[in-house]
C-alpha cells in the first residue's frame, strides 16, 4: 500500500488486479490476425509515459490506484498538488515507479519496460 499526503489528507493507493484492469482499459492495440479485437495495453503504455515524466499519465495512474479507497483523490487535488512549488515532482515519479516496481501485479511489467527503456536511452546516446 502506498500512502501520499496531499494537503493534509492521506490518500491510499494500491496496484492490485482492480488497478490493472482499470489502467489496461485506457489503451488498446489491434491484435494481428484477429480483426476487430484489441489487446489492452494501458499499463505498459502508462509506465512508459511515467519513465518519460508525463504528468498526465502520473495523474491517471494515481487515480486508478486510488479507486475503491476512501477518501478518493480527485484529478483537481492531484493537479493542485503537482502544480504546488513545494511538491518534488521527481520524487513523486520515483515513489510511484518504485511502488509499481514492487507490487506483485505490476513488478514484472515494470522490470521489463525499465530494461527496454535503458536500452533505448543507451542507443539514443550512442547515436548522438
Amino acid at each position: 500500500m502506498l500512502e501520499i499526503n496531499i494537503n493534509d489528507t492521506v490518500y491510499q493507493f494500491n496496484a492490485g488486479m482492480g488497478f490493472l484492469r482499470e489502467i489496461n482499459k485506457t489503451m488498446g492495440a489491434p491484435i494481428d490476425g484477429v480483426p476487430g479485437e484489441k489487446q489492452y495495453i494501458g499499463l505498459r503504455y502508462k509506465i512508459g509515459c511515467l519513465f518519460d515524466g508525463d504528468l498526465e499519465a502520473l495523474v491517471d495512474v494515481l487515480i486508478a490506484m486510488n479507486k475503491g479507497f476512501v477518501p478518493r483523490v480527485t484529478a483537481k487535488a492531484l493537479d493542485d498538488y503537482i502544480e504546488d512549488a513545494n511538491t518534488d515532482i521527481d520524487a513523486l515519479f520515483k515513489t510511484v515507479l518504485d511502488f509499481l516496481g514492487s507490487a506483485n501485479v505490476t513488478k514484472k511489467t515494470v522490470a521489463m519496460l525499465q530494461e527496454e527503456y535503458k536500452k533505448l536511452k543507451a542507443k539514443q546516446a550512442e547515436n548522438q
